[in-house]
C-alpha cells in the first residue's frame, strides 16, 4: 500500500467517524432541519442536476440503451463479488446489496377495488388479496452496528400466488417490489457511475466516489444527504423504488410504500454517547409487531414528462407536482413473531429480484436492466458459498 493510499484511507476513516458521531446527535436536531429545509434543499439540488442534463427527446416509457452498459454491468458484478469474498466466509455469506437483514415478516397485499382503468393492469387488475413476505434490511455491503449504517433502509415485498408467465423463469408465481428509504432518487444515476461506486466500496473508501476532485458526484451526495439520516424503526419509514417500471404498454410508474400506522417504538438506547444495541432496529420491529398490526399503502406515480421524469437517469426525482402518487394496494403486516431459527434459515434461501414480475410490470432503465443478471448472479453466488438452495415460497411455510 502506497503512502498516498494510506493517507487517503486515514482521511476516509476520519470522515466516517465524524458521520458516526453526527448520527448519534441527529435525534435532537434532524427532524427540525428536515421540516425547515429538506424540501427546499431537494428542489435546489434537483434544479442544479437538471441544469446539467440534456433533453434526450424520448417518449413516455421509452428506454435508451448505452453501448457500455454490458461493460459496466460486468464491472459491477466482479467488484461486488470481490466485496462479498473479502467480507464474508463460506457458510456466512450475506447479500451483496441490501445486506443486513433486520427482519422478514409475513404480510397480505390487498389490491384496491376503486382503481381507475389505467391502473387496472397486471397484478392490479383485480381487487383481491395475496400472501406476501416483506424483508427489511440495511444497505450494505457490510453488516455494521445499526447506528453506524449509512442512514437508509430497504423494504422488499415478495407477493405470492400471482398467476401468469413471469419475465424471470426461476420463480413462477411471485412478483417482487424492491424499495429504499433513502429518498426518491437512487445513489447513482446509472450503471456507468455505479461501477465507479462499487470500485470505491471495494477498497473501503466509498465516500471518495462522491468527493473525488477529479470525478466528483457532489450533487448526488447532496441529494442523498438530504434523505439519509439516523433510522429508528423500519416499520415507520416511507420507501421508494427510485427506478421506473412499466404499467402496461406505453405507461411508466414509480412505486412507493407509505406507512399508515403510528409506530411508537422509536427509542435508540445509549444515545448520545453510550453503548447502542447492535441490532436496535430489529429490536424495535420486534416490540412493534408484538403489540400491533402495521400497514403501508402501495402507491404508484405515473410518468407524465419524459425529460423531467426520466427513465435512464435515477438521480432525478419525479416531481409530485407533475404527477402525484396514487394508492393502489394495502400491505398489511399482522402481529407476529419473526425470531425463529427456521425463519432465519428460510431467509437465506429467498431471492429478491424486480424481474420476478409479470411482463406488464417490466423494469425500465439501465439500472433495472442490470439488475436482471446482477441480482441473479450474486444471489446464486451467495447461496453456492453457503451451500444452500433457492426456494420459491408459497406463504404456507411453517417456522415453529
Amino acid at each position: 500500500m502506497t503512502i498516498k493510499t494510506c493517507i487517503l484511507k486515514a482521511i476516509h476513516r476520519f470522515l466516517l467517524q465524524i458521520l458516526y458521531f453526527e448520527r448519534r446527535l441527529e435525534p435532537w436536531f434532524r427532524p427540525q432541519l428536515n421540516y425547515l429545509f429538506r424540501e427546499s434543499g431537494v428542489r435546489l439540488v434537483q434544479y442544479l442536476i437538471n441544469r446539467l442534463r440534456k433533453n434526450e427527446g424520448l417518449k413516455i416509457a421509452e428506454e435508451k440503451f448505452d453501448p457500455d452498459e454490458e461493460e459496466s454491468l460486468n464491472n459491477i458484478i466482479d467488484q461486488m463479488s470481490d466485496q462479498m469474498r473479502g467480507r464474508f466466509k463460506p457458510g456466512g455469506y450475506e447479500r451483496g446489496g441490501n445486506t443486513k437483514t433486520h427482519g422478514v415478516v409475513r404480510a397480505t397485499v390487498t389490491i384496491h377495488d376503486n382503481l381507475s382503468e389505467r391502473c387496472r393492469i397486471g397484478i392490479f387488475a383485480d381487487p383481491r388479496s395475496y400472501p406476501a413476505y416483506v424483508r427489511y434490511a440495511g444497505p450494505g455491503p457490510n453488516v455494521p452496528s445499526d447506528i453506524q449504517d449509512v442512514g437508509f433502509l430497504s423494504m422488499a415485498v415478495k407477493v405470492m400466488g400471482v398467476p401468469g408467465q413471469k419475465l424471470m423463469d426461476e420463480e413462477k408465481f411471485t412478483q417482487d417490489f424492491i424499495t429504499t428509504s433513502g429518498g426518491p432518487t437512487f445513489v447513482t444515476p446509472n450503471t456507468r457511475e455505479n461501477a465507479k461506486l462499487q470500485y470505491w466500496s471495494l477498497v473501503d473508501m466509498t465516500l471518495y466516489y462522491f468527493i473525488n476532485p477529479f470525478d466528483s458526484h457532489f450533487l448526488d451526495m447532496a441529494m442523498q444527504s438530504l434523505w439519509n439520516e439516523t433510522q429508528y424503526n423500519p416499520l415507520e419509514r416511507r420507501y421508494w423504488s427510485c427506478t421506473p417500471y412499466l404499467l402496461g404498454e406505453g405507461q411508466a410508474v414509480m412505486y412507493s410504500f407509505v406507512p399508515k400506522t403510528d409506530v411508537i417504538y422509536r427509542k435508540i438506547p445509549g444515545l448520545p454517547f453510550g453503548k447502542v444495541p447492535f441490532n436496535y432496529l430489529r429490536e424495535n420491529m420486534i416490540k412493534t409487531l408484538n403489540e400491533k398490526d402495521v400497514e403501508f399503502d402501495l402507491m404508484i406515480q405515473f410518468q407524465t414528462d419524459p425529460h423531467l421524469m426520466p427513465i435512464e437517469d435515477s438521480s432525478v426525482r419525479w416531481p409530485e407536482k407533475l404527477s402525484p402518487f396514487i394508492p393502489v394496494a394495502t400491505v398489511h403486516i399482522p402481529k407476529q413473531q419473526f425470531e425463529s431459527e427456521a425463519l432465519i434459515e428460510f431467509t437465506k434461501r429467498l431471492k429478491m429480484n424486480p424481474w420476478h414480475c409479470l411482463p406488464e410490470h417490466r423494469p425500465l432503465g439501465n439500472l433495472n436492466r442490470a439488475r436482471f443478471r446482477l441480482y441473479r448472479e450474486l444471489s446464486n453466488f451467495r447461496q453456492q458459498m453457503n451451500q444452500t438452495t433457492h426456494l420459491e415460497p408459497t406463504g404456507d411455510e411453517k417456522f415453529d
